[in-house]
């Protein structure tokens, strides 16, 4: 099978789908992460006074961390970060449809659109405007992910809300995903932050009992073609 994960920022999908995206890799699937914003840009006033030298180093971090993982490729691309409204949606959604006639992916995972974060709700709008289900798309399934430190604090007043349908069982992975989001040096935060390896083992376990697993990561089905 062949996966790809269509996140906003780096690090957005060790928190949405890390256990998962390991999970396909020890099973043999080729999975393609494609994150598209250039991240961290944002915390300055003025986009061009972020050092470079950061940028660098957190997009390593983002290869090291699809690494981690077992992930075939990990893409890091320059959309402005938290601006993605200043960019034609059309141009986010043509780029999507480049990656999807790279990877012909079987199944996409990204963000759910009730979320905080303007860009995740974008990346959302712009994979399914890419991945129209025409006759000769290989793109079956497509399911969203929440994201930890966004997708809660929208307190369900942004868009609708995250109901999750699919479980996917990680307990032999949460370690994996842990350690991916330590490799985010500059993203990573201590408890009780969403963002702490405390609350994403949290998490993992909520979504577990969910569903009768010790750890588990949630989605919503957006359409499975079969």
């Amino acid at each position: 099978m062949n996966v790809l994960v269509v996140a906003a920022h780096p690090d957005d999908e060790v928190l949405g789908c890390g256990g998962t995206i390991a999970r396909h890799a020890a099973d043999g699937d080729q999975v393609h992460i494609a994150i598209l914003g250039e991240g961290i840009t944002s915390r300055h006033n003025d986009r061009s006074d972020a050092d470079a030298c950061v940028l660098d180093s957190l997009h390593s971090h983002a290869k090291r961390a699809g690494q981690i993982l077992g992930a075939t490729s990990v893409e890091v691309f320059d959309l402005p970060d938290n601006r993605f409204d200043t960019v034609s949606q059309l141009d986010i959604s043509k780029r999507i449809e480049q990656l999807v006639g790279k990877h012909q992916p079987d199944e996409i995972y990204t963000h759910h659109p009730g979320d905080l974060n303007l860009d995740h709700v974008i990346t959302h709008r712009a994979v399914l405007t890419a991945t129209r289900p025409m006759s000769k798309s290989a793109v079956k399934t497509i399911c969203t992910f929440e994201v930890a430190s966004s997708s809660e604090w929208a307190f369900d007043s942004t868009g609708p809300t995250f109901a999750p349908s699919v479980f996917i069982d990680i307990e032999r992975f949460l370690d994996a995903k842990c350690e991916a989001m330590s490799a985010y040096e500059t993203e990573a935060r201590d408890f009780p932050h969403p963002r702490s390896t405390q609350a994403l083992r949290a998490q993992a376990k909520r979504w577990g009992a969910a569903c009768g697993r010790a750890a588990a990561e949630a989605f919503q089905l957006v359409r499975d073609i079969r």
